[in-house]
């Protein structure tokens, strides 16, 4: 495998397993050189404990960039996740635009929304700017929320596959290349991701596990750019990226004094031979 360099843009929640604290171990652990760019600094993440400080990191963005670009250095690849406003979101194209290797990969968690409704704190313009970061993308990655708000399609909780496939051709006529459409439900005991790619569709199935556990859409998405840097195509690696988020799932769900996020470091392993660092 050769060596990349992989930049990845979200906050750091000091405490609670996400963000910036899952995509460094998880992308390191894939044999990967990672350099980061928070978006904001928080003592903890905000769902589920009774407060947290912020300390919002926008303005420094530009100056890192410009500093990078006096000591030349890019990236193979350029991974985003939670951004806390939309002109964070134009210092991250400016990003993009300026470091980012001819040739290189963006990846896009859009990550503002989920169960039909926004995250706290975002509006119209957000949606609207993060519309213009995924025409950017060569990959994105929305949960089924996400993806109405990005097309002004109907929020539904019971569908069929004719409505997922018109979500995802309305996401491709946004501009990214590639579709990775989380949390896909077609019966109970079910769910799975869609990859649309090219025109064709894929759908890998596994098994749902009822609740939700914080932060598994950021292990998910890291774990995804992991095996797709290690050069596993894109369904494979949304199969991979799955298996160990449920995986991570099934070890955490017993254990109720770890609500804040899922216990992805002991499985590492599993990640680490699924995507083939050492073959």
């Amino acid at each position: 495998m050769d060596y990349k360099r992989v930049l990845t843009i979200q906050d750091i929640s000091c405490v609670g397993q996400c963000s910036l604290t899952v995509a460094l171990p998880i992308l390191s652990a894939c044999g990967i050189e990672t350099a980061i760019l928070p978006s904001a600094v928080l003592s903890n993440h905000t769902g589920g404990f009774s407060g947290w400080t912020f300390a919002d990191l926008t303005e420094e963005i530009p100056k890192i960039r410009e500093q990078w670009e006096k000591e030349n250095l890019s990236f193979e690849a350029v991974y985003t996740g939670y951004l806390g406003s939309a002109k964070q979101i134009d210092y991250v194209l400016d990003v993009i635009k300026s470091r980012m290797n001819k040739g290189g990969k963006f990846i896009c968690d859009p990550a503002m929304a989920d169960n039909g409704k926004l995250y706290a704190g975002f509006n119209d313009n957000f949606v609207s700017a993060m519309k213009k970061l995924i025409s950017n993308a060569d990959i994105i990655l929305p949960n089924i929320t996400e993806a109405c708000f990005l097309t002004g399609a109907e929020y539904r909780e019971s569908y069929d596959k004719t409505y997922i496939d018109e979500l995802l051709n309305k996401l491709s006529e946004t501009g990214a290349k590639t579709v990775i459409l989380t949390g896909v439900s077609y019966e109970s005991q079910s769910t799975g991701v869609v990859v649309y790619e090219n025109g064709n569709y894929s759908y890998y199935k596994h098994k749902k596990i009822k609740g939700g556990c914080h932060g598994t859409g950021d292990v998910y998405a890291s774990a995804f750019t992991g095996a797709l840097m290690n050069g596993m195509n894109a369904y494979d690696s949304a199969k991979i990226a799955a298996d160990y988020t449920l995986s991570c799932i099934e070890y955490t769900i017993d254990d109720s004094s770890h609500w804040y996020g899922v216990k992805f470091e002991p499985l590492l392993g599993e990640l680490i031979k699924a995507v083939g660092v050492y073959d």
